[in-house]
């Protein structure tokens, strides 16, 4: 696996590269936005670990921009920790939000299950379709369609809804639903992570048909259809 590092400070950018290569990682560092824009490849960088505050472009940007041409994990690592700083966090594409200062084996233990959830998304055989087609899921390649246009989801958004729609009519409660989806287990701000990626998952496949992921008032989430006959 190969890991995008963009940090400012030199100390923490040092010492967690030291750690994720510990872990036999491959890890491409920067501490400049704009760099880290021009430095990522899609075909060889599995997971981006990214600071907001940066030198030549802000992270916020960065993110922006990878977005429009891919949905590689990307993990924020910042000193901003307000509430609505982690809701744009999310909104702007990001799979999760560690805040500092953090603990580096738990920023490797989220690495790690990040990549082993999106490494589980792909290689299952079998496309998933719901209404009748309105909602194609490809599991092999990670591809979702809705009304036959590819909706551009995160590693995140996509594997919460493969745990809802793997059974369907299921309801998941925010706990189970986090742990499946995120492997493993929040504290408090995780209610609002999954909140925050639920609604950004609505935004790309409920516009048309709001009854897809349907919310159950504090019990938790589930999928509002039955698979298409095969």
């Amino acid at each position: 696996m190969r890991i995008l590092l963009v940090e400012d400070e030199t100390e923490i950018r040092e010492v967690l590269a030291a750690y994720l290569r510990k872990e036999g990682w491959e890890v491409d560092m920067t501490p400049n936005g704009f760099e880290a824009f021009q430095k990522y490849d899609y075909m060889k960088h599995n997971l981006i670990i990214l600071d907001l505050k940066l030198e030549g472009m802000p992270g916020e940007q960065v993110c922006q921009l990878i977005r429009e041409k891919s949905n590689v994990p990307v993990i924020i690592l910042t000193s901003k920790s307000l509430e609505s700083d982690v809701v744009s966090g999310f909104d702007m594409g990001a799979d999760d939000y560690v805040v500092k200062p953090f603990r580096v084996k738990e920023l490797v233990a989220r690495v790690k299950a990040l990549m082993r959830r999106t490494s589980q998304d792909g290689g299952k055989a079998g496309t998933l379709s719901f209404n009748n087609g309105a909602l194609i899921i490809d599991p092999a390649s990670a591809a979702v369609f809705v009304d036959g246009k590819r909706a551009s989801l995160t590693s995140t958004e996509f594997k919460l809804l493969s745990v809802l729609t793997s059974k369907p009519m299921k309801l998941f409660s925010r706990s189970d639903l986090l742990y499946q989806a995120l492997g493993y287990r929040f504290q408090e701000e995780g209610n609002r992570s999954l909140d925050v990626h639920i609604k950004n998952l609505r935004k790309k496949i409920d516009n048309k048909h709001p009854q897809y992921i349907q919310t159950v008032i504090g019990m938790g989430y589930r999928f509002g259809y039955e698979a298409d006959p095969s």
